[in-house]
């Protein structure tokens, strides 16, 4: 049974105004609670970016980097950049950050043949630019942060690389992600608002279904007693968001019953906020699993 003392910022339907106020808060708490409040608030940290290698591919280019993570850490990323990027009609190009999930790295989001359907490619190819790094570690690097938190970071570092580069149109940055990835995808969207479009696969669910079976590396200090996964995916409010759950998950995973049930408390801050329309469930038929031709269309339509 659900301890009744959990969930304590969850949201309640009170009217814009107290729905932008409780996303703000809510906001801080989380920041707070990933301890990284410090990043937050610090002047940007330079990129200082590194090519460990660059390859033309059809109809993009890709380049393997390193990055400054934060002062002290560096990170890796692939980043691809269409064709054409170059040109005087840069600054209009929009992007992704593409997160994978357990088990897999920055280049499987690219692979058409994993459970990613390499969807990172299908984007590179259809024009947008894309970045892709590694949250799938299961170590804290840094003395003073968490596991989560940490993970975040460096896609809200994914973030600030895109929208620093003089080609991408920074009000077009979308995320997404499958699994971990969608988890990840649920937390960037919510708590960086230069997400524009998220798109998470694989993961919308209830907290009380992933107590079990499933590693306990998504569950840190303070988080139930604030809120469920609605309540976080809430955050994204207004800007669209996708979430997609297979049919044919397994009995324990991210089944589209729970997924139901977790949109039902997502959509009235949408309506509360003026666009339920931009709030999908996506219930595929495959499993755990993207469902690349929705996503694309998602992407296609609002980025």
């Amino acid at each position: 049974m659900t301890d009744i003392k959990r969930r304590e910022r969850r949201y309640r339907a009170q009217g814009r105004d107290q729905a932008i106020a409780w996303q703000r808060q809510l906001r801080d708490v989380l920041f707070d609670l990933l301890q990284l409040n410090d990043l937050r608030h610090a002047e940007e940290i330079p990129f200082d970016a590194e090519t460990i290698r660059s390859e033309q591919r059809d109809g993009y280019a890709w380049h393997e980097l390193t990055l400054n993570a934060t002062s002290t850490r560096r990170m890796e990323v692939v980043v691809t950049l269409p064709d054409g990027s170059d040109e005087p009609t840069a600054g209009c190009i929009p992007a992704v950050v593409c997160i994978h999930g357990h088990g897999g790295s920055r280049f499987d989001v690219h692979d058409p043949g994993s459970i990613y359907q390499g969807f990172a490619a299908a984007l590179a190819a259809n024009g947008y630019a894309t970045i892709a790094t590694e949250v799938g570690q299961h170590e804290v690097w840094e003395e003073g942060r968490t596991l989560m938190g940490e993970r975040l970071w460096d896609t809200i570092r994914c973030v600030g690389y895109l929208a620093a580069q003089p080609q991408i149109d920074a009000s077009r940055i979308g995320c997404a992600g499958l699994s971990l990835g969608g988890e990840m995808a649920m937390y960037l969207g919510a708590l960086d608002e230069r997400i524009a479009v998220e798109v998470s696969s694989g993961f919308l669910t209830i907290m009380d279904q992933m107590e079990e079976g499933h590693c306990l590396c998504w569950k840190f200090e303070g988080l139930r007693d604030l809120v469920d996964y609605a309540d976080i995916y809430a955050l994204t409010a207004p800007r669209p968001l996708m979430c997609q759950n297979g049919w044919q998950e397994p009995e324990g995973s991210f089944v589209v019953p729970l997924a139901r049930q977790a949109l039902e408390e997502i959509t009235p801050i949408y309506r509360e906020l003026g666009h339920p329309d931009r709030v999908v469930l996506q219930a595929h038929d495959g499993g755990h699993v993207v469902d690349l031709p929705s996503l694309l269309a998602f992407f296609d339509k609002y980025l």
